[in-house]
């Protein structure tokens, strides 16, 4: 039992932490955490508010993202110069219930030792609840094996974007004169993804998860993002899986971020598996495998490629030095690369914000090559 903030009801998902300092809108609002429950492992969070161009869904699909939050004190209300809303406020509109009261180093130390559980978040004004009820709903939510989620969060249609990251003190800025075009499969995209792609140049054309490789070719694309977004590889793969070994062999440059890198492996014959407690935060440690170089970066995944199942002709690029799981792949001979992890860092560090410019140069020799 604990403080119930944000918006009134109940939701059921799975419960996962967040080691993250900052960024907890961003987290809040990344489609990759739809049907889960975040518990926030720092504990203070909502000193800097909220705003609208911090807001990572860019689908109204995605809308919700979270279903419910987990915090050690209730949040402060915000000092910043950009909030427009306090995290609660802001939460009750985007319907995500928050918990706060909770002994959320216990928690942590639970689901490393247990994995994540299934569990139902909720706030009830009147502070009455029927816990036999809620307990019946936890035990019967089926968990995210088996669950195709992109379907839910990706866009309907298709959508032009053509702005670059924040910056100091104009804000999010067009692009006067896009170098390349990128075709996005929005399996829930986040936007500093495409802002990051904005940032080398190029005009991202978004379409839904289920596109298909024809549709894809149709725009004449430079390269391809796949990109990141929740519930099961393995389900998501059966449809899309196909269509990415498609563009994979037609040659064109592509490059995959989280949910986009495990639909790449299965599209290239691994496999994936669910992981015990996930990684989610911005303080991970990552090696990349050619130059022995350590990033610290932003994660957010329950499942990755199964590091055993890569088939010939497949390299593994980068690892994580927590626990060794595969973080990166690329195709020998090819210009196909992937990583598990978040270089648009949106929460986190910026030292992976190098992936973009090599899949730049990747397009640019593409595009001389054609010549």
């Amino acid at each position: 039992m604990g403080e119930g903030l944000g918006a009134v009801g109940e939701a059921d998902g799975e419960v996962c932490f967040n080691t993250s300092m900052t960024g907890y809108q961003e987290i809040l609002t990344d489609p990759s955490y739809a049907a889960q429950i975040v518990a926030f492992t720092f504990p203070h969070i909502g000193n800097v508010g909220t705003n609208n161009e911090d807001i990572e869904t860019s689908s109204p699909a995605a809308a919700a993202a979270a279903r419910g939050a987990i915090f050690r004190t209730a949040p402060t209300m915000p000092s910043n110069w950009r909030s427009e809303d306090d995290l609660s406020t802001w939460m009750k509109k985007r319907n995500v219930i928050g918990l706060a009261g909770l002994d959320t180093r216990a928690l942590t130390r639970r689901i490393r030792e247990q994995g994540m559980p299934n569990a139902v978040i909720a706030h009830a004004q009147n502070g009455k609840f029927d816990l036999e009820k809620l307990k019946k709903r936890a035990a019967a939510w089926p968990g995210l094996l088996g669950l195709d989620l992109a379907k839910e969060v990706t866009t309907a249609q298709s959508y032009v974007v053509n702005e670059g990251r924040w910056q100091w003190p104009l804000g999010v800025q067009e692009i006067a004169k896009p170098k390349f075009t990128v075709v996005v499969i929005d399996y829930g995209v986040k936007r500093n993804i495409l802002r990051a792609l904005g940032d080398i140049g190029a005009r991202t054309i978004v379409l839904p998860a289920t596109a298909t490789a024809e549709e894809v070719l149709a725009h004449k694309p430079d390269g391809v993002l796949l990109s990141n977004g929740p519930g099961d590889p393995a389900a998501t793969g059966v449809y899309a899986a196909p269509e990415i070994k498609k563009l994979v062999d037609s040659g064109l440059p592509t490059m995959g971020v989280c949910l986009g890198h495990q639909m790449l492996g299965l599209a290239l014959g691994a496999k994936t598996l669910k992981m015990p407690q996930g990684h989610h935060g911005a303080n991970h440690p990552v090696k990349d495998q050619s130059t022995g170089k350590v990033e610290i970066v932003s994660m957010n995944h329950g499942f990755a490629i199964d590091t055993a199942t890569l088939p010939k002709g497949v390299k593994e690029t980068h690892v994580s030095l927590f626990d060794g799981s595969n973080c990166g792949i690329e195709v020998e001979g090819k210009p196909v690369f992937s990583v598990q992890y978040h270089p648009e860092a949106s929460p986190g560090p910026q030292d992976s914000h190098y992936l973009f410019e090599r899949f730049a140069k990747l397009m640019a020799k593409k595009a001389k090559s054609a010549a």
